[in-house]
């Protein structure tokens, strides 16, 4: 009894990896993997300003990743090669396993390495472009965060410098004085430039798959130029933030936040076209 329930297991899977594409396989697994990742972030908002509010803040999600998934997903999605591996069924089941958690972090870890696996195995060049966009989108959810849990003293002392050369004031760790005396600026983790600069690369990496760009030396130009522009918008808006007590709580407020974002947002998204245009004015 149980050797014959074995055999019609393995015989439906058998089917079922048969009858299913490649990309609708890989697609489902990457959706839900991005769904568990971003589902602690949209509780997490919706519990502290409420749906309405939420909604309209992305759940505190730039709209960078929310277009960069269903970008990684479409491309992927695209492979209609049949035909899933016995081995690759272990990999979703295993990379099902991680996403079920309800641990944000193992999610984006199931996403990065299925990314790889893509990137390495498959044969489709839209599932390889899927994948670098996929395994982009991990850095900013998941491998910047860490990376500053590890260096975030070096990494708010380096923005505090540059404040505070701009302002021409003392700076002591990641703390800088007013420039009119009045007091001093704390640089906190959510003021770094290394967040804004991770979603810098990942706009970069999505537009350019997207275009089909080929590889050349400029792209590191191109990505390189979003990411100084990133980091010079937020230095500059803290730097105006030190001026004084006045200047603090004017710019640090709501306002503050949405034109600084909004300009951020422009130019890496500029640049990240700029340096696909030829590929974008082939297409029109």
């Amino acid at each position: 009894m149980v050797a014959c329930s074995k055999e019609w297991i393995a015989r439906g899977t058998l089917r079922i990896s048969r009858q299913l594409s490649r990309g609708e396989f890989f697609a489902g697994l990457f959706a839900l993997g991005c769904v568990s990742g971003l589902a602690s972030r949209i509780i997490q908002s919706v519990n502290r300003l409420g749906w309405a509010e939420a909604l309209f803040n992305t759940f505190g999600i730039s709209i960078i990743v929310w277009i960069s998934c269903a970008a990684g997903v479409s491309l992927v999605h695209r492979d209609r090669t049949f035909g899933v591996r016995p081995s690759e069924l272990a990999l979703g089941a295993g990379f099902l396993f991680l996403v079920v958690l309800p641990i944000g972090a193992l999610s984006w870890l199931a996403v990065t390495a299925l990314s790889l696996y893509i990137i390495i195995s498959a044969d489709v060049v839209s599932s390889r472009r899927g994948a670098f966009i996929l395994l982009a989108i991990t850095v900013p959810m998941l491998w910047s965060r860490l990376l500053f849990q590890f260096f975030a003293n070096l990494i708010l002392q380096i923005d505090a410098s540059l404040v505070g050369w701009i302002l021409g004031t003392h700076r002591t760790g990641d703390i800088v004085e007013f420039a009119d005396g009045s007091g001093v600026l704390v640089i906190w983790p959510a003021c770094s430039s290394l967040a804004n600069v991770s979603l810098a690369v990942l706009c970069w990496v999505t537009v350019s798959q997207l275009a089909g760009s080929k590889k050349s030396a400029y792209d590191v130009l191109w990505c390189l130029l979003a990411c100084v522009s990133v980091i010079a918008v937020n230095v500059a808006r803290i730097s105006l933030m030190g001026l004084s007590q006045w200047h603090y709580a004017t710019v640090h407020g709501s306002w503050g936040d949405t034109v600084g974002n909004t300009i951020i947002l422009g130019l890496i998204v500029g640049f990240s076209v700029l340096g696909v245009r030829r590929e974008l004015f082939q297409r029109i």
